[in-house]
């Protein structure tokens, strides 16, 4: 017989024992695998609609096939995760000449009919292999401090590689647009043809030239001290950031000025290390910034390539092409679109990389047309078309809205924004509820709200990067406005930011249409157009800027055989000359030019609102017009050109610290060849308030007359008062004195008399001491005037003292028109010109040296190295730090030395000197420091004749 306690918990052990036995089969009969791949890999669908409904199953849409791993790693994890097909490298398909209709942009093809993307496999006829092994990020500096931003990045295991998509949109090999073929055409010179050097010259300009090589080596021993192979070098703080995904920005950035400045050692050390760069993977963002990634990486590593010597390089150079054709692999899925328009925010994650996207109907003009360069160099190299035809489609499209008969606002110029998506949303082809498949159909029933975004879901993230408690808006410590230089379009509206794969009541993935595309997919077709909605801004500022440089230059890379490039700048340059040219009015009537920024807000020419601004990314207007001037035949232009270059070195100039701010605001003239100095106009500038301020002034002084009689009657009434009581108490004084013998004061104060009297009673006084008492009673009474009840209250009135006589408060003096100015001049620092300092930051910008080193090698005259050594010297002294150097927050603060003794006067004093902002971006060594050096070079290094640079000055080789 069994216990009593065992028999007392049996029915437990039963239970336990038949959940175990459930649990068993459970395990054996069920999917356990978690893996994202699984969980959205699609089921086997019956052989046709009539076949799913028979059998009563559940059908999921056909998706594309399984993407493949460029990134030839292991994958070690705990659950059974399917493993990818390997290939041993990227298969480049056969390009043959282009069908594609003249002036045409869109896909020449309609989408694929059954949802599925293209697979290139079967009609490839020749493959590049490219072997990207699996690198771990460095854990710590090259002799630094620990790199504390990748202390938390994932395992290798558990990294999350891009894997090259099948494309959804692909381009017929016989549609490709192919690179023009023939000999290059004749072009003018654009340098200047420079004589013999004197001796003298060639000492001050080598003296020169080696201080500007010495802060390039400070700049880079820092970085490599403390950042090496991180993105940028925080200069005061003395760590790193990657803004740009982590694959050394700077050190790709640096790779050709490395090589201009002689410094072959340092040079070949980065070149090693480029050969770690894994473009697969990134532990600090999930979306690649494509604009700036192109410029920097990409160019960075063609520049280098060629001025190392490019096809006649040694081997050991050979990677920087490599590298350029395994990042450009990554960029070129960002052009897989309806219309090829690309994706400027990429997220490169295989779970977000696997839907049909897009272009975004908010691209900024630079991000969409800062492409071109790039792209079509790479294809010179390798003979690949695909990469010039991705490019192209962008030119075609941008030449038909300039074309098109009110296409934008200002004709001849493109918007800030542009509606990159193909699509006419005013217009969309309905999509409704019967145009849907029976999968769709049944989608759409089973989800509670098709609208509603999938719970937990953070645009550019995956639910593992929230889990790990990472910031969704934090991209290693900057927003993304800070981290682009020409500013980004808003959050909300970046194409790259696609929500993970859409899941339904039951899993199912996105709903789909009759077709097996995305629902809601369809729409009227439409070119590019203005971006966003009510009003468009046109500049040559942040945004739009390389996007017009381009033209001129990608005009010299084509050895002239693209006339549309010339033809498009043509109409640019008049346009700019046309809307938004100015010449400023400054004291020395300097002659100058600025370029504006207008507003349209009903999409006409005729109502326009401008902003006279002067900002750094402006600066390289003056580049632009000379150089196009000089290519295309027009003095015109380059005289222009010369005007903006030197209106940019003369805001250096003026400056407290002989540095432009990075965004302020000047005083146009009306006519540019009638332009002289007013300080009336200018004050009015400064101040718009002028006649509100008068107008306060003159109800000032009303108010303060009437305050000033008010003040005078009180005081006259507080007189009469002091004066009536003045008098009362003369004649108080003049009354005899109340001398009772007895001391006795019937009428007033009888308590203290009988007080005294009871006190002399108890003490047995004598009479003598009785009348001595209280004559010295009667004698104090008087005094404090206890005896005149009846006239203490008023004498208390009439004496009150004027101290304590309360006025009205005086009206505080308002400022004039002519104050208001001075005052804010004196405060701000504002030179005479300047209107505001809208931004006063300095973040070592190259656009300014840049137009001033086009300028000296198209005119050969020293002035242009003289403004440049002056601007060198200033940059420097104001951003020099310990081991590099810094952006810093503001440029009208003059460096002057104050004394403790002074300091000690004034606690309230204010900032002497321009504070760091611990920011050294890449481009301070690539086009900032390049520029100020080549300034000082010899005219046959990096010659214009023979090389044209990119918008983040890389050089690349002009055909011949």
């Amino acid at each position: 017989m069994l216990p009593l306690r065992i028999r007392r918990y049996r029915p437990f052990l039963i239970g336990a024992f038949i959940i175990l036995v459930l649990l068993y089969h459970v395990s054996q009969n069920s999917d356990w695998e978690l893996s994202q791949s699984a969980l959205y890999s699609p089921k086997k669908a019956p052989a046709d609609s009539a076949a799913k409904d028979r059998l009563n199953v559940e059908y999921q849409p056909p998706q594309p096939p399984k993407p493949t791993s460029i990134a030839h790693e292991k994958q070690t994890t705990t659950s059974a995760q399917p493993t990818p097909k390997k290939e041993t490298g990227i298969r480049i398909p056969q390009l043959k000449t282009s069908n594609e209709v003249p002036g045409g942009f869109g896909l020449p093809t309609p989408a694929p009919t059954v949802g599925k993307a293209h697979d290139h496999s079967a009609a490839e006829e020749s493959h590049v292999a490219v072997k990207l092994p699996d690198r771990p990020v460095p854990g710590t500096n090259d002799g630094g401090k620990p790199i504390a931003d990748i202390e938390n990045v994932e395992p290798t295991s558990t990294k999350e590689h891009w894997q090259k998509p099948s494309e959804w949109f692909p381009v017929p090999k016989e549609s490709i647009i192919k690179l023009p073929t023939g000999k290059p055409k004749p072009i003018p010179t654009v340098q200047f043809n420079f004589g013999e050097e004197s001796p003298e010259a060639k000492e001050k300009r080598v003296a020169r030239l080696n201080k500007v090589r010495a802060e390039a080596q400070r700049a880079w021993s820092g970085y490599k001290k403390y950042a090496w192979g991180h993105d940028e070098l925080t200069p005061v703080t003395r760590i790193s950031k990657d803004p740009f995904c982590g694959w050394a920005a700077t050190l790709v950035d640096a790779l050709d000025t490395l090589w201009i400045m002689g410094l072959k050692e340092e040079f070949d050390e980065a070149v090693d290390y480029v050969k770690e760069l894994d473009f697969t993977y990134s532990a600090h963002r999930s979306e690649i910034p494509v604009f700036e990634t192109t410029i920097r990486y990409l160019g960075g590593f063609l520049g280098a390539y060629d001025v190392s010597g490019g096809e006649k390089t040694k081997a050991a150079y050979k990677i920087l092409l490599d590298k350029a054709v395994e990042l450009a692999e990554v960029l070129m899925s960002v052009f897989d679109t309806p219309n090829r328009m690309p994706i400027l925010y990429y997220s490169w994650r295989p779970s977000f990389n696997e839907n049909p996207k897009r272009a975004s109907t908010r691209s900024g003009m630079a991000e969409l047309g800062t492409l071109s360069m790039e792209f079509t160099r790479l294809a010179q190299l390798t003979g690949e078309n695909k990469y010039y035809d991705a490019v192209a489609r962008i030119t075609n499209a941008l030449e038909d809205l300039q074309n098109r008969e009110d296409g934008t606002a200002l004709p001849g110029i493109f918007p800030e924004n542009i509606d990159a998506s193909g699509c006419n949303r005013t217009a969309q082809a309905a999509t409704n509820y019967d145009n849907l498949s029976d999968a769709g159909k049944q989608q759409v029933d089973d989800a509670t709200d098709l609208n509603e975004e999938p719970q937990g879901y953070t645009a550019g993230m995956t639910a593992q990067d929230i889990q790990n408690g990472k910031d969704p808006l934090d991209l290693n410590g900057v927003t993304k406005r800070e981290l682009n230089r020409r500013t980004p379009p808003p959050r909300s509206s970046v194409p790259g930011h696609q929500p993970p794969p859409w899941k339904g009541a039951k899993n199912q993935g996105p709903p789909r249409d009759a077709q097996g595309m995305p629902a809601n997919w369809d729409c009227v077709p439409q070119g590019l157009v203005a971006g966003g909605w009510g009003s468009e801004s046109y500049s040559m500022g942040g945004s739009q800027d390389s996007a017009y440089e381009y033209f001129p230059k990608q005009y010299l890379l084509l050895g002239g055989l693209e006339d549309k490039y010339r033809t498009m700048h043509e109409k640019v340059s008049a346009a700019v000359k046309k809307y938004l040219l100015f010449r400023p009015m400054a004291p020395g009537n300097p002659d100058i030019l600025f370029s504006a920024k207008v507003t349209s807000y009903d999409h006409t020419d005729q109502k326009l609102n401008y902003e006279w601004e002067a900002t750094h990314l402006t600066c390289f207007l003056g580049g632009m017009y000379g150089l196009g001037g000089k290519i295309f035949g027009s003095p015109e232009d380059v005289e222009i050109g010369k005007k903006l270059a030197a209106g940019c070195a003369w805001a250096y100039e003026v400056m407290p610290t002989g540095i432009m701010p990075e965004y302020s605001m000047v005083l146009p003239c009306a006519k540019a060849d009638d332009c002289q100095w007013n300080q009336t106009a200018w004050y009015n500038a400064i101040d718009t308030e002028a006649e509100w301020r008068d107008e306060q002034l003159k109800k000032w002084e009303v108010n303060h007359a009437e305050w000033v009689q008010e003040v005078k009657m009180l005081k006259k009434e507080y007189a009469e008062a002091e004066e009536a009581a003045a008098k009362a108490r003369s004649e108080q004084e003049a009354k005899p004195k109340n001398t009772h013998q007895s001391g006795l004061n019937p009428g007033v104060h009888q308590g203290m008399q009988q007080d005294v009297d009871y006190h002399l009673t108890k003490r047995r006084l004598s009479e003598d001491d009785k009348i001595e008492v209280a004559a010295k009673v009667n004698k104090l009474e008087d005094e404090l005037d206890l005896n005149n009840i009846a006239g203490h209250a008023q004498q208390d009135q009439q004496q009150k003292p004027m101290s304590e006589l309360l006025l009205p408060p005086e009206p505080e003096k308002p400022l004039s028109h002519e104050e208001y100015v001075e005052d804010r001049i004196k405060r701000e620092n504002i030179p005479p010109g300047f209107v505001s300092l809208n931004d006063k930051r300095y973040i070592l910008r190259p656009e300014a040296i840049e137009s001033v080193f086009y300028y000296y090698r198209i005119t050969g005259s020293p002035i242009w190295q003289d403004k440049g050594w002056r601007m060198f010297e200033s940059v420097i002294a104001a951003t020099r730090t310990d081991i590099a150097h810094s952006a810093i927050d503001n440029v009208a603060i003059a460096s002057t030395s104050t004394s403790t003794k002074d300091k000690d006067k004034d606690d309230d004093r204010k900032q002497t000197k321009p504070s760091f902002t611990d920011s050294m971006e890449s481009f301070w060594l690539a086009e900032t420091l390049k520029y100020f050096y080549l300034l000082f070079a010899e005219p046959d290094v990096v010659s214009l004749d023979e090389y044209v640079f990119n918008t983040e000055a890389h050089p690349f080789r002009r055909p011949t």
